[in-house]
């Protein structure tokens, strides 16, 4: 069973209501500016598609490992708990 604060944490995320979409990139924008745009200086590999996200990216990020480089999935959804959405095996920088 997961600690306290980890049960917790996740509690507040999932009461968190939207009050609607805003279309658009200007929030994300202004986010990363304010963090100094930090995507500019990380090479990603976005997966999308109907069928075999999954299973492609845990190819890629397992041939990416084996080749030495340091590597970071993450999915979504999650299936039956919310750690799954970032495996313990990748490292981030």
């Amino acid at each position: 069973m997961p600690n306290s604060s980890y049960s917790e944490a996740l509690e507040y995320l999932y009461s968190l209501t939207h009050s609607g979409i805003k279309l658009g990139l200007e929030n994300t924008s202004k986010l990363l500016e304010y963090f100094e745009n930090p995507h500019l200086g990380i090479r990603t590999i976005h997966i999308s598609g109907t069928n075999g996200k999954g299973s492609t990216a845990a190819i890629i990020e397992s041939i990416l490992r084996t080749a030495g480089l340091k590597t970071g999935l993450y999915t979504s959804p999650h299936i039956l708990d919310f750690r799954e959405r970032t495996p313990n095996q990748s490292q981030f920088n």
